[in-house]
């Protein structure tokens, strides 16, 4: 499609229909966030969950709700749509569907910061995973930016040879130091369970920040898919919407994977199923990954509830059983279009 006919599929985005399709998918979010809250050893019946939130009467039942599950569905809201809209921007930035937020080098900047300060003996807690996590992730992204800076092939490229780089580094620390793998093994594997205990006020309003961030560059990100040479004409300056964009990226992926782990997928996935209903518009692109993540990583939950009698399995691992097949579907479906 010519930058001029992009240009007018853009332009010509009816609000109506989008409106509606994003209020759809904020209902199916709540019945999901619902069902999510009651799932679990000790099943809350969905009308339960909803008197627990607006009346709380004190009960094991409300209180269960309101302590632990409502925090955790809290909690995969924020997640799945920090890594969704990450996934969104990066796609967008590299101009390659099939891009997602760890090939920025993000994911393994987070692991191989948590492996360091392990080592060090000041990743032991939450909180120290956390700050190490989001410390990694930060220097990663600024190191690849600054290598790949003049072109989306390169950016890409750079963040994929340093993944390889920081992964087999913390890959060969913990096998050296047992007391290392320990600390890490619990932080590695994606999950929600026990993750709404942490301190999540600043992990939350950095991905809050950085959600409103992403809808004022929309307009922006918009004259960037059409071409350098166009967005410049448009006014757009291409250098400060691409550091923004990463910026964003940086700090949606280094948060969410800080309180949760890895979880990938989401941010590759959910870019693919909403681009259709966007028709060409990146703020609607936005919105509606912002509603489809955590509706993804909520089902994805509840799955790994319900999967094993004997306990939950990571949702990181439901993710990928979900999110392959999902893949392949939609690429078979809708073809790998330039954005």
């Amino acid at each position: 499609m010519t930058p001029a006919g992009r240009a007018s599929r853009a332009g010509s985005v009816r609000p109506a229909p989008q409106a509606a399709l994003l209020a759809g998918g904020l209902l199916l979010l709540a019945v999901v966030a619902v069902l999510s809250t009651g799932v679990g050893a000790r099943p809350v019946p969905p009308a339960e969950v909803v008197r627990a939130l607006v009346d709380f009467q004190g009960t094991d039942d409300h209180v269960i709700v309101r302590n632990v599950r409502a925090p955790r569905a809290l909690l995969a809201v924020a997640v799945g749509a920090a890594l969704a809209v990450a996934g969104a921007l990066i796609q967008t930035l590299a101009r390659n569907p099939l891009a997602e937020p760890g090939i920025l080098g993000v994911t393994a900047g987070a692991g191989f910061a948590v492996t360091v300060g392990s080592a060090l003996g000041l990743a032991a807690g939450q909180a120290g995973q956390l700050g190490f996590a989001i410390a990694g992730s930060v220097c990663a992204a600024l190191l690849v930016a600054a290598i790949g800076r003049t072109s989306p092939l390169r950016l890409v490229l750079a963040g994929v040879a340093l993944t390889a780089v920081l992964s087999g580094v913390a890959l060969g620390m913990r096998l050296m130091l047992p007391d290392v793998f320990d600390v890490y093994r619990f932080w590695s594997v994606g999950s929600l369970a026990a993750r709404e205990q942490a301190p999540l006020a600043l992990p939350l309003a950095a991905i809050g920040a950085c959600l409103l961030g992403a809808l004022l560059l929309s307009r922006s990100l918009d004259a960037l898919t059409l071409g350098e040479s166009v967005a410049h004409t448009l006014g757009a300056g291409v250098t400060r919407v691409r550091t923004a964009t990463l910026v964003l990226i940086t700090v949606l992926t280094g948060a969410a994977t800080a309180v949760a782990g890895p979880i990938l997928f989401i941010g590759l996935v959910v870019p693919h199923l909403v681009r259709r209903a966007a028709a060409g518009s990146a703020l609607w692109l936005l919105l509606h990954a912002m509603v489809l993540g955590p509706v993804l990583l909520l089902l994805a939950d509840i799955g790994s509830r319900v999967l094993l009698p004997t306990g939950e399995v990571p949702v990181a691992i439901v993710t990928a059983f979900l999110g392959g097949p999902v893949l392949i579907r939609s690429v078979r479906r809708h073809g790998e279009g330039s954005l």
